[in-house]
């Protein structure tokens, strides 16, 4: 048996009882500890645990709380938005506004204002046409969806359903003619 012992690399020991009963073989220690005895790393472990267990609960009770205060959490998806750029000509979009991911705001069923200037007679002061137009419908055909940078956001706004630009463009979705732009009115200057 030493002989086993010895080839799979653990050595057999050998107790000397006395000298008429010869060698007796003991096995190896186990390396377990006694019991009864306190494992410190195992308690170290386990508060670790506990911790590092309650920082995750309440950072992701943090995150699904938080969302509900912010400023996309206002968006109302059953209402038009305007949309104000921090553009030098001051842009506005009108239409549905949702958020896209954590840089983009995506803005669908677009209307915007348009300004025509109108040369006067002689007689009469300069006026301008102010209509509320369809995205869509110019040269160049975009779709009627635009992603639009957060940071090029000024600010943002819900319409009231009874109000001018809303009214406006109810009245385009009755009748859509591209040709023509509802909600026309002159100003003079």
């Amino acid at each position: 048996m030493n002989e086993y012992l010895n080839r799979v690399g653990r050595p057999a020991q050998t107790v000397n009882r006395g000298p008429a009963d010869g060698p007796v073989q003991q096995p190896a220690a186990s390396g377990k500890k006694p019991k009864g005895k306190i494992n410190l790393s195992k308690i170290v472990f386990v508060v670790f645990s506990v911790l590092i267990a309650a920082v995750l609960v309440g950072s992701i009770y943090l995150l699904f709380t938080a969302n509900k205060n912010t400023i996309s959490s206002q968006i109302e998806s059953d209402k038009y938005q305007a949309v104000f750029l921090n553009s030098s000509d001051g842009q506005v979009y009108f239409g549905k506004l949702t958020v896209f991911n954590k840089d983009y705001y995506k803005l669908t069923d677009i209307y915007y204002v348009r300004v025509q200037q109108v040369q006067p007679d002689k007689n009469q002061a300069a006026q301008s046409n102010i209509s509320l137009a369809k995205l869509g419908n110019e040269i160049h055909g975009p779709e009627d969806v635009m992603y639009v940078n957060r940071n090029s956001v000024m600010f943002w706004e819900n319409l009231k359903e009874g109000g001018q630009v809303v009214k406006a463009i109810r009245d385009y979705q009755k009748n859509p003619t591209p040709s023509t732009n509802n909600n026309t009115t002159t100003t003079t200057k």
